[in-house]
């Protein structure tokens, strides 16, 4: 009789799926409820609320979390556990960024340095209680794992464009807050796969910084680029024409114009920024630079430092007409890096103030490894014709 009420609820449960918006999606969240359920239990050794000798911890309430799926987005209450906390098995892809996050709260709390933010952060993962020996167990392999990306070989891909940027974050530093630097280069490789080939906490920007940076990416076996991407930050540019001699530099059309619009009044910026625009989507290098011609005619005596400055950068903007086989949207400018590291920080925001630059770099590296992963199944960011295409163009 049990067998026949368990079907029944089973058939019942299937049946209120059925009803809601997405079947299949209301299917899969109740799975993992029971698959969560499941796990806890087992982990603490006795059912919720159960009595039992075999019982080695304690639930403290749920956590929302949202998850991403092929199917859709669900949103879970994930049980907290009082002492070790608990991921479920099934977020594989988000483990490591959550273990590298746990990593953080341990270590500022045995450095002493915890804030109030941090101790909230704490509390919603459900890690109070957590000891140093549990953490160890729970990111061990973690810091293997993020050296091995951040270290891998590159000589057997080849990456025709790179994009070049820097995030930074508060970190403590011999009991000061200071800013740092994490340098990070994305690439589009011979299939227009994106992905991330660099990963380099540097104490600042500058010329010797990003020197160091790609020289340890051509030890690593990457082949000149093709075209680099980036703002005109002086050292950076310095950096790829002295380390990618035969490189083309493509300077951020975005940033470019941020810097125009700097000698511009607020009351005009907007109508002046509509006609700056037009330069960069020219059909042609040539028209591009005739209307430029036509702005800096027109505004000379109005706007003459805006001027000046669209005159003395004009020509590393309009770099990416050289690669006509491209999606002009995509190499003109760093958006697509600039989109990943606003990303970034709003995950690493929670934190605040890191504890030191090891736990830094983990956490921004496991973000980063994660993304890196969702782009390696995901459709091709530039063509692979128009990859091939500029590779026989430029050899």
């Amino acid at each position: 009789m049990a067998h026949k009420k368990n079907n029944t609820d089973l058939t019942e449960l299937l049946l209120q799926c059925v009803t809601q918006p997405d079947p299949m999606l209301s299917m899969l969240e109740w799975l993992c409820a029971q698959l969560m359920e499941a796990e806890v239990n087992q982990q603490l050794g006795a059912e919720k609320s159960e009595r039992a000798d075999s019982r080695n911890g304690y639930r403290s309430g749920y956590r929302p979390r949202r998850l991403d799926t092929r199917m859709g987005t669900m949103y879970l209450m994930v049980p907290k556990v009082r002492q070790g906390g608990y991921i479920p098995f099934f977020v594989t892809e988000r483990k490591r960024s959550e273990a590298a996050l746990i990593q953080v709260v341990q270590e500022a709390f045995v450095q002493g340095v915890s804030t109030r933010k941090m101790e909230k952060l704490a509390q919603s993962l459900g890690i109070e209680n957590l000891s140093r020996s549990q953490v160890s167990e729970m990111t061990k392999g973690l810091n293997d794992q993020v050296n091995e990306f951040r270290n891998r070989a590159l000589s057997g891909t080849v990456y025709p464009v790179l994009w070049v940027d820097a995030l930074y974050e508060k970190v403590r530093v011999d009991g000061r807050i200071v800013s740092m630097a994490v340098l990070i280069v994305c690439g589009v490789d011979e299939k227009g796969q994106r992905d991330i080939i660099a990963v380099e906490p540097m104490a600042e920007e500058s010329r010797d910084s990003y020197g160091v940076l790609f020289q340890s990416l051509k030890e690593r076996g990457l082949v000149t680029p093709r075209l680099v991407i980036s703002d005109a930050h002086a050292g950076l540019v310095a950096a790829i024409r002295e380390s990618f001699p035969g490189s083309s530099w493509q300077r951020c059309k975005v940033h470019f114009m941020r810097n125009i619009l700097a000698y511009v009044s607020q009351k005009e910026k907007k109508s002046f920024a509509a006609v700056l625009k037009e330069i960069w989507l020219a059909p042609t290098s040539e028209l591009a630079r005739k209307r430029a011609y036509e702005v800096i005619d027109i505004y000379s005596k109005r706007f003459p430092k805006a001027v000046q400055c669209l005159e003395n950068g004009l020509e590393d903007s309009l770099t990416f007409y050289a690669f006509p086989k491209l999606d002009a949207r995509k190499i003109s400018s760093s958006n697509m890096i600039e989109r990943l590291n606003r990303e970034i920080r709003r995950r690493t925001s929670v934190v605040g103030i890191f504890p030191n630059e090891s736990s830094y770099t983990r956490l921004v590296t496991t973000y980063l490894m994660e993304y890196a992963e969702d782009w390696s199944i995901s459709r091709a960011y530039l063509s692979r014709d128009s990859i091939e295409a500029t590779l026989l163009m430029a050899a």
